[in-house]
């Protein structure tokens, strides 16, 4: 059972995410939040595997929830919850360890997907975000001091670790990458889990973006 944490300043859209989660198998809203505020002390109490996380809110918005809970592990992943696209705003919710982005306007098995592939280890981006994230990292100003950095940080990484990390910045599962590699799912997952801790990294999704940033693809 996937446990959710729903995290929204609207009352009528907390009401329906609960709704909506409650007709889904196997995944359980096990509390709700007003505020980024709320966010540490429900997941102490609750341990959520997903927070689905609204942007912006009044008093702790939900990017500066979203680092904050992401810098302690171990942290649940968390899914950007939104009206609007913003290059900004996706760039920013995915530097501070988001796993997925979603318009609030996603069709509804849609939504319950991606918090099963987000539970799973696997991010969650639209095709239409994708595009932006890649656009706004590109018109990024430093270019080449940011392709700098990131190279030396990919340096730290074995030859197989930087395979993964190649496969991983391409958006292939676990499974794909094993099958790609030649090696095991176990293998990849042992890989993808040393990949985090040597980049000091949260998830797959800043994995993507250092290999983007060092053009190293």
């Amino acid at each position: 059972m996937i446990r959710l944490l729903v995290v929204d300043d609207d009352p009528l859209v907390r009401s329906g995410l609960r709704l909506l989660f409650a007709g889904a198998d196997g995944i359980d809203v096990v509390a709700e939040a007003a505020d980024g505020t709320e966010v540490q002390p429900l997941v102490r109490a609750f341990t959520p595997h997903v927070v689905l996380m609204d942007i912006r809110m009044p008093v702790m918005d939900g990017l500066a929830a979203t680092r904050l809970l992401r810098s302690r592990p171990p942290a649940p992943e968390v899914v950007m919850l939104t009206t609007f696209h913003s290059d900004e705003y996706v760039v920013r919710a995915l530097r501070a360890g988001a796993a997925g982005f979603l318009l609030k306007d996603t069709p509804p098995r849609e939504m319950v997907e991606a918090v099963r592939k987000v539970a799973a280890g696997d991010p969650v981006l639209s095709p239409s975000v994708i595009h932006q994230l890649i656009t706004a990292v590109t018109v990024e100003s430093d270019a080449d001091e940011r392709r700098r950095a990131a190279r030396e940080r990919l340096a730290v990484l074995g030859d197989r670790e930087r395979e993964v990390a190649m496969a991983v910045s391409r958006g292939l599962t676990n499974v794909e990458a094993a099958a790609e590699l030649f090696i095991s799912v176990p293998t990849v997952k042992t890989h993808v889990s040393s990949i985090l801790t040597k980049l000091g990294l949260n998830n797959r999704v800043q994995i993507a973006l250092l290999i983007h940033d060092a053009d190293d693809r």
